[in-house]
């Protein structure tokens, strides 16, 4: 398929409620859509970065920056046989794997429109439905968090993940157990909070049976991470340290995680997303799709990565109203049944692009790449 143009828009959507980190508080989501033509048929794809680089290196505007003048005039013009292509004709760019991965991902959203298949078919994944979880981030209070996870637990979603940080960790785990007891599925996200001065505290999670806890030390380690693991009973997750298949590999060879954060955009997309996948499901690391506050179309991405066999703990694939009053794609994302979302059967993503949508939201434009 012949690339034939390519257009950027940025969005801005406010979050129906401020949802904050160990690095920061957000009540608006900015991110580009990419929108890839051939033959009069789009693929889409959508940035994940945040606009600060708190999580990464990586922001909306250095996104945009990259797709204007690198990533979109190397791949409009060309002839494309497979997604595939666009990893290796992206590699010599060095990281900027959240820009890379918004324009890949759009060419296989167009890939599989073209050839008639889902998406989640595509990639090769096999489940028609995949159970999923939800992120809670940091509340002024304990109160607020175990009352969010109450809600969230009566709209059926299969775990919890919570938000921590120094002075708000043990105490925020030690009353959602008191309020719901061990059976819950609970682990929690520190989002590089601690270091290995902290094991005392980290080592008190292994009292309330979490299912993991989630990049506790700086964002590039793999070393000090192996030396937690050592410590705890708790398995380790490793999300931001974890760029390139190598990462992967390396991590797992020094034992510094027992389970896997795969996340579309910090890989640099989905081709490089399943051979991580691949990988992990060789060396018996199960895995799991973390999220990025997506919108629609970034959220159906996640839900046909997460078809693959070895997601096998359920990510943060939450449905449309977790964030948003209204989304950019038709029907927006809904569980089919507490916890449980289809794997769309339609081609491509499976959803609607509502254009009018993303053009109300849009306070960047460039249209028509040629």
């Amino acid at each position: 398929m012949k690339i034939d143009r390519i257009t950027l828009r940025q969005v801005r959507v406010p979050l129906k409620a401020p949802f904050e980190t160990s690095f920061g508080r957000m009540s608006r989501k900015d991110c580009v859509i990419v929108s890839v033509y051939s033959d009069g048929i789009a693929g889409y794809g959508e940035s994940v970065a945040f606009s600060h680089p708190y999580y990464n290196e990586e922001t909306t505007d250095t996104i945009w920056y990259m797709l204007e003048h690198f990533l979109v005039p190397a791949l409009v013009g060309k002839e494309v046989t497979s997604p595939e292509e666009v990893a290796v004709l992206f590699a010599p760019i060095r990281r900027n794997h959240m820009a890379i991965s918004a324009i890949e991902t759009a060419v296989w959203d167009l890939y599989a429109k073209r050839s008639g298949l889902s998406l989640a078919h595509a990639l090769g994944g096999g489940k028609q439905e995949i159970e999923v979880g939800v992120s809670i981030g940091i509340e002024p209070t304990v109160d607020l968090v175990v009352r969010n996870v109450e809600r969230f637990a009566e709209q059926g979603y299969k775990r919890m993940k919570v938000k921590i940080k120094p002075g708000f960790d043990i105490q925020v785990v030690e009353a959602i157990r008191k309020r719901f007891g061990d059976e819950l599925p609970l682990m929690v996200d520190a989002n590089s909070a601690y270091t290995l001065r902290d094991i005392p505290i980290l080592k008190e999670l292994d009292h309330y049976n979490l299912l993991m806890i989630e990049q506790p030390l700086a964002h590039d380690d793999i070393i000090e991470h192996a030396a937690l693991q050592l410590e705890m009973r708790t398995p380790v997750c490793l999300d931001e340290s974890i760029h390139t298949l190598a990462d992967a590999r390396h991590a797992i060879d020094l034992g510094s995680c027992r389970i896997m954060n795969i996340k579309i955009g910090r890989v640099g997309g989905l081709a490089n997303a399943k051979q991580i996948h691949d990988l992990c499901l060789q060396r018996g690391i199960p895995v799991w799709c973390g999220g990025m506050l997506e919108l629609g179309i970034g959220r159906l991405h996640n839900v046909a990565l997460s078809s693959l066999s070895n997601f096998s703990i359920p990510g943060d694939v939450s449905a449309s109203d977790r964030y948003w009053e209204q989304d950019i794609v038709i029907p927006g994302i809904q569980m089919v049944r507490p916890g449980v979302l289809a794997v769309p059967t339609h081609a491509g993503i499976g959803h609607e692009v509502c254009e009018q949508t993303i053009e109300r939201l849009t306070v960047r434009k460039l249209q028509g790449i040629t």
